[in-house]
């Protein structure tokens, strides 16, 4: 009841405004007039909506419907308008072939048994030091979720290893969301990096290369943060997770972890080789074609099987691309009436040193109420970033802090995987994240205020 109330209460805020004037402006945000007055303030009440609706968990189609229904009365935007935008979005979104590509690859390898057998290695080789078996695993949540781009998913086939193997290490668990978060922000294959490009009008490739430097070191962060924060704790082996793999021989789980070892030297120093030889030798086409042959020779799955499992793993990202393409035909709605425009004149007032930093600081807020819809969240603050010249290094810092937020959160899919996978509360996990999480971002604060 007391959501209805607030709807209708901004809808009559609404149906006075439109008693205002106001010019309807191009689709662009860089071509949208900022408006003045109280028609500034009017213009931001669809956005606010929206986020409001985000963080009471209300999906985000819906969120944007309402918001773009309330854009329509405000600016006086016509149906035909809003009809080309919703369906210009959807193919945008959908046109992003290559992290599409690459995440229904590595669901495949995770499908394979590659990373269950790499992690039944590492238990073997460091013969009873679980402090090192816990840097790996956050090694392995780093590298899975960066090649396929899915924190959820990686954290849901290897939080039940993790936990079988050392048990509940809350250190442990807040250095796998860490790395989750760092690398689905920064993945080659993630919805999030796809939106960055698109929104900021820059290739994929040169955000993901623009940004591994930073990947590279909270990942190191979270690996330390693993080691020791195990080590301290002085634990020994759990019994083995899975029988099946605890039988192979080392030989058979090292060609088990084959795909997921190409597949990985592909994604990150497949384009340092191209460009040495002068010549695409590591292609999508290519790396998907040898990663499946090796998942067929040297696994379980047949041909069948292997194409199969690369046809849905890419099941997911492409519903979130589907899902994210709806969301932003209705934001677009919302932009013409120069909701971003107000946003970033306001901006722009702050200090030029102070802008970046205060972005970022928007998206981790921002990240922890609303962390169940990270891309969405992504299409209502890149757009200011975009519209105040932002490059793609402090794009790529705010977009790391709405990933460092969203792990704070109660509704983050990789957040409910952790728990589950550890089989402890939620609120345990949000509660051992909190600590270092925070000091992540206020790292992170820093580097954006020196580096952007």
């Amino acid at each position: 009841m007391k959501l209805t109330k607030k709807i209708i209460l901004l809808l009559m805020y609404a149906a006075v405004a439109i008693i205002t004037p106001l010019t309807v402006f191009a689709a662009g945000i860089d071509a949208v007039t900022a408006p003045t007055g109280f028609m500034a303030i009017v213009t931001l009440i669809p956005l606010i909506v929206v986020l409001t609706l985000l963080f009471l968990k209300v999906d985000m189609i819906i969120a944007g419907l309402a918001g773009g229904a309330l854009a329509m009365l405000i600016g006086g935007i016509g149906l035909a308008e809003v009809n080309t935008q919703f369906l210009a979005a959807i193919p945008t979104m959908l046109t992003i072939t290559v992290p599409i590509v690459n995440s229904a690859i590595a669901m495949a390898v995770f499908k394979s048994g590659g990373y269950t057998a790499a992690l039944t290695l590492a238990k073997r080789g460091t013969k009873g030091k679980v402090e090192y078996v816990s840097a790996f695993i956050v090694v392995l949540v780093a590298a899975a979720t960066y090649m396929s781009g899915i924190g959820g998913g990686s954290a849901m086939v290897i939080a039940p290893l993790a936990f079988a193997a050392v048990g509940v290490v809350p250190e442990l668990i807040a250095a796998m969301s860490l790395a989750a978060a760092v690398s689905f922000t920064t993945s080659p294959a993630s919805l999030e990096s796809s939106i960055v490009s698109k929104l900021g009008d820059i290739p994929v490739s040169e955000y993901v290369a623009t940004m591994r430097p930073y990947w590279l070191l909270f990942v190191a962060i979270a690996i330390l943060l693993a080691f020791f924060g195990t080590k301290r704790r002085k634990l020994g082996f759990k019994e083995e997770a899975n029988d099946e793999y605890s039988k192979l021989s080392n030989s058979q789980l090292v060609k088990l972890t084959l795909p997921a070892v190409f597949l990985l030297f592909a994604v990150i120093l497949g384009p340092v080789i191209n460009n040495l030889v002068g010549y695409p030798i590591f292609t999508p086409l290519t790396y998907m074609v040898v990663t499946l042959a090796l998942i067929f020779f040297f696994s379980k799955f047949n041909m069948n099987e292997t194409a199969e499992a690369m046809i849905d793993g890419s099941t997911y990202i492409l519903t979130r691309l589907f899902q994210v393409g709806i969301f932003l035909g209705f934001i677009n709605v919302i932009a013409q009436t120069g909701t971003f425009a107000v946003i970033a004149g306001v901006a722009e007032a702050a200090p030029a040193a102070l802008v970046v930093p205060v972005a970022v600081l928007t998206g981790i807020l921002i990240g922890v109420p609303a962390g169940a819809y990270v891309g969405s969240i992504l299409t209502l603050v890149l757009p200011v970033a975009v519209s105040l010249g932002f490059t793609p290094l402090a794009l790529g810092f705010v977009t790391i802090g709405v990933g460092f937020g969203s792990q704070m959160s109660f509704v983050n899919i990789t957040m409910q995987a952790l728990s589950s996978g550890f089989n402890i509360p939620i609120l345990e996990v949000v509660k051992g994240n909190v600590k270092w999480i925070t000091l992540a971002s206020v790292l992170l604060l820093v580097i954006s205020l020196v580096f952007a």
